[in-house]
This record gives structure tokens, C-alpha cells and sequence, in this order.
């Protein structure tokens, strides 16, 4: 009987070793494209299935340019193209769609969408974000630090915004990888209840944005509306005017904080233009992280 596949619908679904090696083979990935411009088609001849029922830019372009490279294809695909769109129930969409590729990826909304899927897949299925976790663009982001800082382990980190699917992945990632978290955002829109009573060893809720990043290491932020919640935007300003991240807040941060935001961004909300287009930001680089971290996720996923 053949081995059941290994799926990646959260943070917790790898060890904390298999992470680290995960990033420092992403590193490989990436120096073999960029500096030594190499090809590395470890994946020749696989396909993959991009199941996507939210919009996207980074997490489309990074999936099929990174199959592309390991020398497989990839086959987009949406509700309106395919019979999920007519009422398809998700388990035999699975059963048919897992038996013709090697890979699926999935984005969608409800989080359950994506485990009902895994759980009938023959296949790996990666999560390439739902409602409740985005854990491909934590790789990018621990990567980026990692480059650029070093370990993340026992560094602090602030998420500063909306208690959304990005930071329900940040509390993950701070068991996963070893960080103490602060989460700074309005009573009500605090991010899970039963996610943060797992992990309170390690992360607090300070509700005044000058004591939550002061001293950080790292300091994330997220739009205040995501996908499907476009009819909140105007409320949703009024309440988290105060928890923009720029420059004058980051001050109160570590002298060599780095500050991270998923994209995409709505300059002079979440975020102010100063920090967005500052020349040293690393925010367009975390994004081109998802390329190579994404890569080595597919590797591991496969038995490279």
C-alpha cells in the first residue's frame, strides 16, 4: 500500500527541522538561479494543479514560474472553468483531479474547502491560502529574515493590524520557529481565540502600538479588508487609523528592525509610502521569496 501523501495546509503540517532545511534549501534554489543562473529541473515531467478560487498575482506567478523551472507544468484552474463552479462536490473533484497531476495547489476561502480536498487527494495539496492561513508566504518571510538577520529564533516579533489568515500563520510560525510574537490590533478583530489559548507561552495581545513594537526585531503588517471583505473597507479605516506602520512607529522598533508586508499594499493605510518605497526595504524581495521558497516546498512535498 502506497505511503499517503504529505500535504501542506498550515505552518504545522512540517517539523521544525524540515522548515530550516526547507529555507536553506530554498537559499540553493535561489543562488543557482540568480548568481550562478544554473538549471535545477529536479521536478521534470510532474504536474501541477493550481486550484484557485480567490484572485492573485504573487502566489499564481511564483507557483507556475517555480514548477517551470524544476521542469514540470502547471494547469490553472478556476470555478468558471471547471465543474467546481456548477456544484461539484469537493471529494470527487479530488478523487479525479489528484489522479491525472502530481501536485495540487489551492486557494481558496473556508479553510475546510482546502482540508476536504487534501483529504481525498492522492496527491500532495499545498494551501495557497484560505480565510484561515497563508502558510506559503510565512516561508517567504522567514526566509527574508533569515537572509538578512540570521535565525529568527528568540527574536521578537510584532504583527500589527487585522487578526486575519497572516497572522493566524505568523502564531504558527512562532512555535514552528521559535519567536515570541506580539499581536497589536482593535478588540474586535483579534485574530483566533483557540489559536492564541494553544500558543500563549509565546504570544501576547498589547493593544497600544507603541508598546507592542517597541524593541521588535521584525514587524509585519497586512491590509485592514481582505478578499471578500471589500463592503467593511470604510469602518474598517476609521478603526485602524492608529495601527499604521511608518516611519515614526518604527522608531520605538530595534535600531535594525526589518518590517515586512505580503502585498498587495494599499499605500497610506496599512502602510505609508515612505516605508513601502524606502530603497532598503525588503518587501519586494520577500515577495520574489516566494518563488524560490515555494520551489523547495515542492521538492520536499515530492521526495526530492
Amino acid at each position: 500500500m502506497l505511503n499517503p501523501p504529505r500535504h501542506f495546509l498550515s505552518l504545522l503540517d512540517l517539523t521544525p527541522e524540515e522548515l530550516k532545511a526547507l529555507l536553506s534549501r530554498a537559499i540553493i534554489l535561489k543562488q543557482m538561479q540568480t548568481l550562478k543562473k544554473k538549471t535545477h529541473e529536479t521536478l521534470p515531467g510532474k504536474i501541477l494543479a493550481m486550484i484557485f478560487e480567490k484572485s492573485s498575482t504573487r502566489t499564481r506567478v511564483s507557483f507556475e514560474a517555480g514548477i517551470s523551472h524544476l521542469g514540470g507544468k502547471a494547469i490553472f484552474l478556476t470555478p468558471e472553468n471547471t465543474q467546481l463552479g456548477r456544484g461539484e462536490p469537493i471529494e470527487d473533484s479530488a478523487r479525479v483531479i489528484s489522479s491525472m497531476v502530481d501536485l495540487v495547489v489551492i486557494r481558496t476561502f473556508e479553510h475546510e474547502i482546502a482540508v476536504r480536498f487534501a483529504n481525498y487527494s492522492s496527491v500532495p495539496v499545498i494551501n495557497a491560502l484560505t480565510n484561515m492561513y497563508h502558510p506559503c508566504q510565512l516561508l517567504a518571510d522567514m526566509l527574508t529574515y533569515q537572509e538578512h538577520k540570521g535565525e529568527i529564533s528568540g527574536k521578537k516579533v510584532c504583527w500589527l493590524g487585522d487578526g486575519n489568515n497572516m497572522c493566524h500563520s505568523y502564531i504558527n510560525a512562532a512555535k514552528q520557529f521559535d519567536f515570541e510574537l506580539t499581536i497589536c490590533c482593535p478588540n474586535e478583530y483579534k485574530p483566533d481565540g483557540t489559536l492564541l489559548q494553544k500558543n500563549k507561552e509565546r504570544v501576547q495581545l498589547i493593544s497600544d502600538p507603541n508598546d507592542a513594537i517597541e524593541n521588535a526585531d521584525l514587524v509585519v503588517t497586512d491590509v485592514w479588508a481582505s478578499m471578500g471583505q471589500e463592503h467593511e473597507t470604510d469602518n474598517r479605516k476609521r478603526k485602524f487609523q492608529k495601527y499604521q506602520l511608518n516611519k515614526s512607529l518604527l522608531s520605538y522598533a530595534s535600531s535594525d528592525v526589518l518590517y515586512l508586508h505580503c502585498l498587495p499594499a494599499h499605500r497610506g493605510e496599512e502602510i505609508s509610502a515612505e516605508l513601502l518605497d524606502s530603497p532598503d526595504t525588503v518587501i519586494w524581495e520577500a515577495a520574489e521569496n516566494r518563488l524560490h521558497s515555494q520551489k523547495a516546498l515542492m521538492e520536499l512535498l515530492l521526495g526530492i
